[in-house]
């Protein structure tokens, strides 16, 4: 682990108070540990704004499996990215409903256009990324 360096800043007392009340909410012990997580997710939510690097996320579809040729058309999707996809689960929520889960690695700009293209296919009732990085940058 690298050294540790203190650092002091000002909020204003309104500010302090929200941050506090959430620190306690989130169950954190101390503010240090809960201010280091809320600084990495924001890196985590710049990197993928604005980076060239590559990130990782997943990629959530829940959809009608009885619509024609949706299951063909998103399996067809995914081979045309094979080199971005590390993995994914398909889950039978009921009857008629799937769930997919698609663990994605790549540049932000490559998943998210990956992202809308299974989003938009009819059948696909719900799409949501989910971002991560790395890690290499917050250590």
């Amino acid at each position: 682990m690298h050294g540790m360096i203190r650092l002091s800043f000002t909020l204003d007392e309104g500010l302090a108070g929200r941050l506090e009340d959430l620190r306690q909410h989130r169950g954190y012990r101390n503010r240090s540990e809960f201010l280091r997580d809320a600084l990495r997710d924001f890196l985590v939510k710049h990197s993928w704004q604005t980076s060239s690097n590559t990130v990782v996320g997943t990629v959530t579809l829940v959809y009608d499996h009885h619509t024609p040729g949706l299951t063909e058309r998103l399996v067809q999707i995914q081979h045309d990215h094979h080199g971005k996809i590390l993995a994914s689960t398909h889950v039978h929520l009921d009857h008629d409903t799937c769930v997919e889960v698609i663990i994605v690695k790549g540049t932000a700009s490559d998943l998210a256009a990956l992202a809308n293209s299974l989003q938009r296919e009819r059948g696909v009732l719900h799409a949501s990324m989910c971002t991560s990085t790395t890690g290499g940058e917050l250590r």
